[in-house]
């Protein structure tokens, strides 16, 4: 399986400002695989430590945080010289290592020429915590599923992969038929990549559910074992909701979906912990598409999104035969999936931003609103080949947007004040 991370990090053992790195993504999403594949491949040697997994070494940083005596340690530990360019030392699930994530800092000033990838699955709970951080100190790379992209490679499909990679757009309109075929295993599948490798060797639709399902239980276990114990109750009713607020017409988060009298206040902590574990995507409503964007998001209106496609779609019962049963998929729940499936896409662009707009009646809605380089691009998302859109078109007229697009099951076209963009290519367009 080749994961598109790994050029990510050929580019960072190459950088000349090279930090300790740390990768940072929700559980299951193949941080340890991708780390481990680069260490065989562009390294000598690889030192590995999973804190979580080898407890005899989570008090490696505790006399003291001299990267000399660490090394020492971890020589002995490992029986292997480490040499500074040519040996990957990985520190996984660091957060289990009290002071870790502080050591990286005093790699960072003392002893730079080393090359440290740290993975860390509750990084974004711990920068709320009082774990020392090292601001400044780190290099950080994002890792999300497999993209639709990446699933084209992973099945063997190159020169479909191509086409998106090089965005050849003119080539389109010959292979619409096997595009529109795999994004339909896409949407069922997903891109965890246990269930993507299982997919790929078995074609076991059933299995691939089962699959899936075991890793929303190791989600809904990972609340109780690390999540406070007072929001896990909230945790739990956040979690089992997600697919009945996306399966509203409207899709912002409305707490009374949850339970009739639910108050921001009560749930705010137990969405944030989801969040911030990298579970859930959540996208604000903005007031005005102008520069940042964050500094117009509306703190208290939002989307929950799943991390991955085919987690929803096993949480939502979806059933085997919408896969073959033409592209009423696209349609299922409302449009759920495809929404679902653009917001997966963007957060593995690295877009700067991605949130959504509602005028002020909220009659008109744009399903994202994205900062990408420097520019502000409005895109809508339609889950079927009729693709009349008033609320995009009235957004255009009243921002004029440089970029609009959007993106369906229609062929790639460019119009005056639009470009529709097929759904298979939301992800490599940018």
């Amino acid at each position: 399986m080749y994961r598109i991370g790994i050029k990510k990090l050929e580019q960072w053992k190459l950088s000349e400002t090279r930090l300790p790195l740390i990768i940072l993504g929700a559980r299951q999403v193949g941080k340890t695989w991708l780390v481990k594949e680069f260490g065989k491949t562009a390294y000598s040697k690889m030192v590995y430590v999973n804190f979580e997994d080898e407890l005899e070494m989570t008090n490696l940083f505790q006399d003291d945080l001299n990267p000399q005596r660490i090394l020492a340690h971890l020589e002995a530990y490992s029986k292997t010289k480490i040499t500074a360019h040519d040996t990957l030392i990985v520190f996984d699930e660091i957060q289990a290592a009290p002071r870790g994530l502080t050591s990286l800092k005093y790699f960072a000033e003392n002893a730079p020429q080393y090359h440290i990838v740290a993975l860390d699955s509750l990084l974004g709970i711990n920068l709320h915590s009082k774990v020392s951080f090292p601001v400044g100190k780190v290099d950080f790379i994002h890792l999300y599923p497999l993209t639709f992209h990446e699933f084209l490679l992973a099945l063997g499909e190159t020169g479909l992969a191509q086409i998106l990679e090089e965005k050849r757009w003119d080539m389109l309109p010959v292979f619409t038929s096997k595009f529109m075929e795999h994004l339909r295993y896409y949407f069922y599948t997903g891109g965890m990549p246990q269930v993507v490798d299982f997919f790929v060797k078995n074609r076991d639709w059933t299995q691939v559910r089962h699959i899936q399902n075991r890793i929303l239980k190791a989600y809904e276990n990972d609340f109780s074992k690390h999540a406070p114990a007072e929001i896990v109750p909230r945790l739990n009713m956040v979690w089992q909701n997600i697919p009945a607020q996306l399966a509203k017409e409207n899709k912002k988060f409305v707490y009374g979906v949850m339970k009739e009298g639910a108050r921001a206040k009560d749930f705010e902590m137990a969405i944030q912990w989801l969040v911030d574990s990298g579970i859930l995507f959540k996208s604000h409503q903005i007031s005005k598409p102008a520069m940042p964007l964050i500094a117009y998001q509306e703190m208290p209106v939002f989307k929950l999104f799943f991390n991955d496609i085919g987690l929803l779609a096993a949480k939502s019962g979806l059933d085997t035969k919408t896969v073959v049963s033409g592209n009423n998929l696209f349609t299922e729940y409302k449009g759920a999936l495809t929404e679902q499936f653009v917001m997966q896409q963007l957060k593995a662009a690295d877009m700067d931003y991605i949130g959504y707009w509602n005028n002020e009646r909220s009659t008109a809605e744009v399903d994202f609103v994205v900062q990408n380089k420097g520019e502000i691009i409005p895109i809508e998302v339609k889950a079927t080949e009729n693709v009349q859109a008033k609320s995009f078109k009235l957004f255009c007229e009243k921002f004029q947007p440089t970029t609009a697009i959007r993106t369906s099951l229609s062929n790639y076209r460019r119009e005056d004040w639009m470009t529709n963009v097929p759904l298979y290519i939301i992800g490599n367009y940018f």
